[in-house]
Formats: structure tokens, sequence, C-alpha cells
């Protein structure tokens, strides 16, 4: 018997005339069974796929079948704009079977709000933070309202399962739980998530009813996707505003500022654009969603705030300004399309750098296997064991210590911590005046009331989830972008420089406090000491799918041509570094790179153990740590690497102490303050560190996918593979042209006022790999090749001159590889000729041997160019007589084919 059989005739009869559905889903009807089984449920499905339906009328049923004397299901979503979305839905399917719902949040009007309390609806739909309310009013008879109390649905419980909300929600619901005589059954609806079962426990609570996953087999879905790669923003802008054409759109964007800067671009090119994210006042997003959910060829260009389920009306199409930093977004995101009869789910990744290439495609190959991030438990949050312990002294007028621990401890997520533990703080904010304590009971002090009391406590009710980012701001208030905090410990005030938004930006000053970093341009011309790969920390799995592209001959399909080039030259960088494990690292005299494609707190871990063993100047990313100091070689790295691989390193107490010890004092919540500063540390150490994954990365666990292994077997044998002879390699073919090297300030100003006056010039350059740090400059005349050392040269605002010129010709192959490295420096190319662009142009996009620089030499000019020492170190100095001859002989060959396919166009 399936579940449509057991529900009463009533709700049936609703389903099939008012609805008109002929049967339910695979998912409601496997939901709809375990629900009336009595089962506490986690229902995954995709973004419409009838997780609504599949909790709620069995919930109906249950509450039609034995009606309720108060509220008898809950229905909670992570945010408002939910709520409302779901509004009339959830009225309708409540009226069909005569029973009623009441949406309860801060928007609702007050006497709207007695009304209810004076009749409770069956059904009441709020957010956690509304139940807070409800809970410490004094003006809610909260025991009768809620002590018929059966089921709480949970809507989109992966947006809160691992974060301070969830911890919240969860202990309100054990308050609640104290009301009724109910096993309050909980139902959770989500996404898919890499560990349900896990999300499951966590739902469940103190409830003793048996749980159930609910994941039926997915039904294939054609799906489109398309990676394009751009030069600049407004290419990408004017790129996405003609795809929008004619169509409804979501363009998410991963901060505020980009957001503003791409609906910017993109407006007065045939497409009505919207704008919505969280500084957007809440008028402005209902016109944004209202506007759009009724018109035709528009856009709303967002931050996740249009992530969750929020239904927008029919949507063609899914753009996305670069990548998400999660499988999870891009999935949710892309799973906002698709929905009607015949229409495909899509998404289109409009990428600014390169970088970014890799990230969508890792991403994308992630999803294709079905993997999607697991949600992490927490034992131990201490922002939310602050709250509540807050929270019940309000709504019971004081509290007992062992009443409220004993509430308290109920909650999943306070789990980890010990009674003893629970004392220590509570002795800590009597002290600090965060309460007070007299008669046996605890109640709020002077300093949480000073802090906290504002507008009645709204600031105690208000949204507390922590925070991950460092806002970016100039010394005049304009907002830039956002940082992890995680990356913020690598800047320093008047030393650091580093790219976002497009742009070289100078760190005035860092605000933990405010979580704000002062920036001022950088000067024209200075290279970034900070930025590295991607701004946002990514995930082991992420950063090895790198790996595995990079080191992969496969051709992926959904590539545009300019990404597709971008790819293959990463791969030509890389393919021998990620197949080969004695390339792990890359030495030069004084520093280290070690790629270790572990991810960002990985690699942060990493970092601070390194730095508390070695006492090297150590900068970390998502891919790779960069150490510098005394005594870097080979075999001192090598055997720093493995004083760290050792279960005894990481038992050493001491030295983790010193490490959280040396954290940066980030604040992550606004009640962190409230906390015995080792607790705050610990909250810190937990956020910036991965001490689980670091350990399952360099001690060899599975989850290290190999590389960890095989990195761990060549050093525990102690072969010395990074430090074998280099094999003997022909000859470099030679410049015909003198070459220059210029070292000096003087003499780059020298050189630019020479090539001022030049029709056309050869330009290349050499950067490190991945993060693109530019080492060398390469322009040739007809008469000489000049190498320009970036490193030695810290100023090249000098090449302004030549490089804005409209009067010069620069000759480039691949110029958006060249525009991307500049633009980091705050300089720009003007008047371009791309030989790549020519050759695709003259030969066709898919000639024999391609369109690399060395197949177009020896296509064109029948000239020999070996690239071998294109991915040599560039850092070294002094550079090898091979990288000099290659760099010149670059720039040279440039002017040749220049006037080769010159010529053919005009033919």
């Amino acid at each position: 018997m399936g579940a449509f059989a057991r529900f009463p005739a009533s709700l049936q009869q609703a389903i099939v005339s008012r609805l008109g559905w002929p049967a339910l889903r695979p998912v409601q009807d496997l939901a709809g069974e375990a629900v009336l089984d009595g089962k506490n449920c986690l229902v995954l499905a995709p973004t419409a796929g009838g997780k609504t339906e599949a909790s709620l009328f069995p919930v109906l049923a249950g509450l039609t079948t034995q009606p309720t004397s108060s509220v008898g299901a809950l229905y909670i979503a992570p945010i408002k704009a939910l709520l409302n979305n779901q509004e009339d839905r959830l009225g309708l399917y409540t009226e069909m079977v005569g029973l009623r719902r009441f949406l309860w949040h801060g928007d609702i009007p007050q006497n709207e709000r007695k009304k209810f309390l004076r009749e409770p609806t069956e059904l009441l739909m709020t957010t956690p933070e509304s139940l807070e309310v409800m809970l410490i009013s004094a003006r809610v008879p909260v025991e009768a309202l809620f002590q018929d109390l059966r089921y709480v649905v949970i809507d989109e419980v992966h947006a809160m399962a691992g974060t301070d909300r969830g911890a919240h929600l969860m202990s309100v619901l054990e308050r609640l739980a104290r009301f009724t005589p109910h096993d309050v059954q909980r139902i959770g609806l989500s996404a898919t998530v890499g560990n349900p079962a896990a999300i499951l426990e966590w739902l469940r609570g103190s409830s003793k009813r048996e749980g159930v996953v609910i994941d039926p087999p997915h039904v294939a879905q054609s799906r489109e996707v398309c990676v394009f790669l751009d030069a600049t923003l407004q290419e990408l802008a004017a790129r996405a505003a003609e795809k929008a054409k004619g169509k409804k759109s979501l363009f998410f964007c991963e901060s505020r500022a980009l957001t503003e800067s791409v609906a910017d671009r993109m407006r007065d090119r045939g497409t009505d654009v919207f704008v919505h994210h969280s500084s957007v006042s809440l008028e402005e997003r209902q016109l944004a969603e209202d506007k759009f959910a009724r018109g035709r060829d528009t856009a709303i260009v967002c931050t996740s705030t249009l992530e969750l389920g929020i239904d927008v009306g029919d949507l063609d199409s899914v753009f996305q300004a670069n990548a998400p930093s999660t499988v999870s977004s891009f999935l949710q995101r892309m799973g906002r399309t698709g929905r009607r009869e015949g229409a495909t789910a899509n998404t289109t990744f409009f990428c600014d750098d390169p970088e970014s290439v890799l990230q969508a495609t890792a991403i994308v190959e992630l999803a294709r296997e079905r993997w999607v991030e697991s949600v992490p438990a927490q034992t131990r949050c201490w922002p939310a064991l602050v709250h509540q312990l807050f929270a019940q002294t309000l709504q019971f007028g004081g509290i007992g210590r062992e009443r409220a621990w004993e509430q308290l401890s109920r909650a999943p997520d306070f789990a980890g911590i010990e009674a003893a533990e629970f004392d220590e703080m509570v002795d800590y904010m009597i002290r600090r005046e965060f309460l007070f304590e007299a008669g046996g009971l605890l109640s709020l002090g002077a300093r949480a009331e000073k802090v906290y009391g504002r507008k009645n406590f709204m600031e105690l009710y208000a949204v507390f989830s922590s925070p991950q980012f460092y806002r970016v701001v100039t010394a005049g208030g304009q907002e830039i972008g956002s940082l992890e905090q995680g990356f913020v410990d690598d800047l320093a005030p008047e030393m650091t420089s580093f790219l976002l938004g497009g742009r070289a930006w100078l760190v005035a000053e860092i605000s933990h406090q405010q979580r704000i970093v002062t920036v001022r341009p950088a000067p024209r011309g200075k290279k970034p000491s900070w930025g590295g790969f991607a701004p946002k920390m990514l995930g082991l799995e992420i950063c090895q799918r790198i790996r595995k592209v990079l080191g992969d001959d496969a051709e992926i399909p959904y590539l545009s041509q300019d990404a597709a080039a971008t790819l293959a030259g990463y791969r030509d960088d890389f393919r021998e570094l990620v197949r080969r494990t004695d390339h792990a690292l890359q030495l030069d005299d004084g520093a280290a790179r070690w790629w270790t494609f572990a991810g960002g707190r990985i690699n942060q871990t990493l970092k601070h153990a390194l730095t508390q063993t070695t006492g090297w100047k150590i900068v970390a990313d998502n891919l790779h740590l960069r150490l510098e100091g005394d005594g870097i070689q080979h075999g001192t790295v090598e055997q720093a690497i493995l004083d760290i691989s050792t279960r005894a390193f990481w038992s050493d107490l001491t030295v983790w102490e010193k490490i959280i010890a040396s954290l940066p004092p980030y604040r992550l919540s606004k009640f962190q303050p409230a906390l015995p500063p080792r607790f705050q540390q610990e909250m810190i150490g937990r956020y910036l560190l991965d001490l689980e994954g670091t350990q399952a990365f360099l001690l060899g666990s599975p989850s290290s996918e190999g590389v960890a292994d095989l990195l761990r077997a060549a050093l525990a044998r102690g072969i010395r593979t990074l430090t074998l002879p280099e094999p003997t390699l022909p000859p470099p073919a030679l410049p015909t042209r003198p070459i220059r090297m210029v070292t000096t300030h003087t003499d780059l100003v020298a050189l630019c006022g020479e090539l001022a006056v030049e029709k056309v010039i050869g330009l290349d350059v050499e950067t490190t790999l991945v993060d693109r740090d530019l080492c060398t400059v390469q322009l040739s005349t007809p008469t000489y090749n000049a190498i320009v050392d970036a490193l030695a040269i810290r100023d090249l605002e000098p090449l302004t001159r030549v490089l804005e010129s409209s009067d010069v010709l620069k000759v480039i192959h691949n110029a958006s590889f060249e525009r991307s490295v500049l633009s980091k420096l705050n300089l720009t190319l003007v008047n371009v000729f791309d030989t790549l662009t020519a050759s695709r142009r003259i030969r066709g996009k898919h000639v024999e041997g391609g369109h690399g620089l060395a197949a177009v030499c020896e296509r064109e000019l029948g000239r020999s160019v070996d690239k071998t020492e294109q991915t040599s170190d560039w850092t070294r100095r002094p550079l090898s007589q091979r990288q000099v001859a290659y760099a010149a002989l670059d720039g040279e060959v440039l002017l040749e084919l220049h006037r080769t396919f010159a010529a053919q166009m005009l033919m």
C-alpha cells in the first residue's frame, strides 16, 4: 500500500481534484510512508523536486485524522523570503483539507499576531529567530501554544546544519519539546548532501524515533554547462547580456561588489537588469522579485540570497560569474532551471580570470560524478551555547545552573562540551558581568544588558551566524569586496598588496573586531605580494580535482575556445608536476614551493605547523605553500615535512597550544567576548585550522586520494627524488638579435623611452605557476630583444607609457593571459595584435597541431621553438642561459608571425 492510499479521503480527493495530480512522485510516496509510520526523516531531492509536498501531505494527513488542540506542526525556513514565497502554497494545502496556517516573522503586523495567539492555527510557518522571540516574550503563552506540537518540518536544512544557526535551532526545538507530551517528529528537507545519515542523526536530537533518509533513485536529466573566459569584466558582462536576451536569468556573483559591477555593465544592452543582495533594501529586493516573476527579458544579478528555493517564476538560465567555492552551491543554483516540461537545467560560467576556469571545471567534474560536500558536524558550538544561556535567563526571569545545563546538553551541537567546562564559562561570565547570580539563579548581567539589550533585546534575537568574511573598503568607505578570514591572516598593513576585483590594493589597516580591511590602490606597476589562487578557501576535494584536471589529457567539452586554450596552457605548465611526485617541491635559493593541492584550511594548518617547527616565513593558498627563510634546501624541507608527518607530532599538546595561541584574534561571533579566552581561541582554531583533515592528508588516509600516500612513502624511504640530476637537454634554439637585460629602474625608464617610438613590438611574459606572479617581461623590436626583470624592479610604472600607448602595436600570443597577469599590477594593454586569434581566423579553429605558439611557429615560419623552459622556475636568480635564450626567442618570433599574418590578412 502506497502513501496516497493511506491518506484520509479528504486529502486524496483534494490532491486529485484541486491539484490535478494523477499520482505522487517517488520521493513523495516514500516520504509519506515514512512520516505516516512515525519516523524522523531527511528528505533529499533537487530544487522543485517535490520535497515540500513529500513532508506536508503526510503531516496534514495526521492533523486531519487526529485534530490538534494547539499548533500541531511547525514549518521552519532559514529566511523570511522563503517563508513568504511558500505562504500561498501552504495556505492552499491546509485550506483544501479544512485546516489553517499562519505566517509569523518580524514583518507580520502585531494585530495579526494577536489574533493568531487567540485562535492558533494547526500549522505555524516561522524562522528559528522568530521562535526564539516567541519563547522569550511574556505576551506569548508558549506552553499553551505548543502543548500539542507533534511535527517539525525544517526546509533547506542543509543551510543550517553545522552552523551556529543550526545549533540555535536545535536548542530551541529542545526547549519547545518540553511543552508537549509527544516525541516531536522531525522532518528535514534538503538538497543532496554528502553525509545524509549524519544530518539525520543531528536532526533527531533527543527524539527516540527511528530515522530514515529518503533519497529515491535519481532520474537522468539532461544538463547544459558552458564555461567562457573573457579578458575583462566589461567583455564578460557584454557576453552575459547577449546570452540573457529574450530570457529570464539569474546571474550569481560571489560578492556584493562584483554583483554591482556586473549589473552596471549589463544595463542598457536590451535586458532589464535588477540587483539582489543583502545590502539592497527589502523593498528593492521585493520589487526585483516581483518584476522578475511577471516579466520577460529580465535578469537578476545576485549573491547567494537567491540560492535557496525561492520561486522567481519560470527561469530560463542560470549564469555564474567566475565560480562558486562548493559543488553544493553549483548544484543548488543550476537546480533553479529546467523545471518546465522539456526544459533543460543549465549553468553558464562567465570567467574573467584564468584560475576560475580551473575551479569551475573541477566543480562541474565532481558534480558529474554525483559528489557533493558533506555538512560538517559540530559538538562544541560555544557562541550558540552563550546565546541560549542568555535566552533562558530571559525566558524564565532567572534559571539555575543545573537546570540550564540539563536543558542545553540535550542539543547535539553542545554534546562535546562537558559540565565542568560549562561551569567554567558561567564563572567567567559572572566575573565579566555578562551574568548575575543570586539565590542560586542566573540572570542577565549589566554588561550583557548594555551590549545586547538595545531595542528591547533585538540585538539578542538577531541572526548571529558566524561571519566568515572581512569587508574590504577604501578609506573613503567604498566597498571593494570581501576576503575570507583565513586569508586575512597573511596580510600586513603598509606592507602587503593583494588582488581583488581585478585590481591591486595596498593594505592600510586591519580591524579584526569590525572585520574590515581598509585599503588604497596599490602603486601602478607594483607587484601584489599576496593573492594566490582564489580569495576563498576551497575544500580538499575541489583542489584535488583541479590537480586531476591538470594531469589529464581528456578534452573538456563544455569549455569555450578561450577557456580550453587556457586549460591547455595550464596543462602544459603542470602536467609533469601533478603526475610525478618528485616534482611536489620546487626550490630556489632561500625559497621553496610545496604543491599540495590540499585546500585552504589544510594548507593553513600545514603553514602553522611548519612555521612552529622551522621558524620559516610561510604563505599558504588553496594549492600550495611558499616557504622562505634560512637553511631552505631539498633536504631541510623534506625533513620538516617528515617532522610533522608523525603521530607523535599530532599528539604533542605543547606544540598545538603554541600554534593556537599564535592565531590572529578574529571575531567570529558577537557572543565571543562572553567566553573565556581559551574557548575563544578554540573557536578560532576550529574555524581556521583543519587538524583532522591535515592528519589524514599527511599520514596517508584514503581521504587524501593517494597524493599523501605517495608523498609520505617517498619521504619515509628517504629517497631524495626531488634532487635527482636534471636530464641532459638538447641545446636551446637561439634568438638572432642581441639580448638586453633590464634590471634597474633607470634602465627600464630608458628602455620605455625607446619603445615609445616603435611602431610594432613583440610582448611576452614569464610567471610563476598557477598564481601567475610576474617574473619577466619580454619586449622585442626589429633590432634587439629586451628582458625586464620584474623581480628585481619592483616598480614597473614606466611600462604604462608603452603598454597603454595606442601608437605602439603590441604583438602577443594569447593576449588574455598577458592581460590577466598585468592587471594584477594595475597595468592595461592597449592596441594589441593577438597571433593566437589570427591563427584561428586564418587556419580554422581545429587545424592539425593546434594553435600553441610552438605549433604556430612550426607551421607558419618553419621554425622550431622549444617550450621546455616555460615551466622552469622563473623566480630563480640569476636566470639560466637556457631561460634567457628562451625568453628572448619567444618575443622575437612574435614579430615574425605578425609580418606573416598581416600579409595573409591583406590578401
